[in-house]
């Protein structure tokens, strides 16, 4: 159990009565949760996983998963025009070919915030190739939106302007770095998608 009992400098100090000592709330023994540990990839076959947000829709700023470290950690900022189209984030407990957690895109009316996370309706597969590497990302809804009545169930459900906004983003978001090194490919369906996850979560469970 944690109680704060000082305040100075803009520290706030905390006694542990676990650990019986004072702690800071960024102190090892209170970090924040290894998404990696605690959830799993969720019910594939039933096409309900489990994302965590790592980039809020609209926002420029690439913040990643910072897997050793177990934090989000702001590896750059984009371009403006560069922003994403979509919320974007990660499957927890799958590496893609990249050697990175598979990155899903997260279709919602409003931006998420980082570091949540939603279990998500799989609709579909953006296959991407970054610089030479396969580097897909799931497309996914929320698994409960009653706003819309669950109107997506697969990529065709999605306004077509979408579709091809989200393409034109990845096929050139880093045209300033070097112009042509991000391709999609084509796009998949739900049971594709689902493929391309179960062998993400194979090669988290061999790595």
């Amino acid at each position: 159990m944690l109680i704060n009992i000082a305040i100075g400098l803009g520290i706030v100090l905390q006694k542990c009565y676990t650990c019986r000592r004072l702690t800071t709330p960024f102190s090892k023994e209170h970090s924040m949760a290894d998404f990696n540990q605690i959830l799993t990839p969720g019910d594939v076959d039933g096409g309900i996983i489990n994302v965590v947000i790592e980039i809020p829709q609209g926002s420029n700023q690439k913040i990643e998963w910072n897997r050793k470290l177990a934090v989000f950690q702001l590896d750059r900022v984009e371009p403006a025009i560069f922003a994403k189209p979509t919320n974007y984030g990660f499957i927890s407990q799958t590496l893609d070919e990249d050697g990175d957690e598979l990155d899903a895109l997260i279709i919602t009316e409003q931006p998420l915030s980082t570091g949540i996370f939603l279990e998500a309706k799989v609709i579909g597969v953006m296959k991407f190739v970054d610089d030479g590497e396969v580097d897909d990302k799931i497309v996914v809804v929320p698994a409960d939106d009653r706003n819309n009545g669950n109107a997506y169930n697969t990529l065709a459900d999605l306004p077509p302007q979408l579709i091809k906004q989200i393409e034109f983003h990845f096929n050139h978001y880093k045209d300033l770095k070097k112009v042509g090194s991000t391709v999609v490919e084509s796009w998949g369906d739900v049971d594709e998608a689902k493929l391309v996850i179960k062998e993400a979560i194979e090669r988290w469970n061999t790595k």
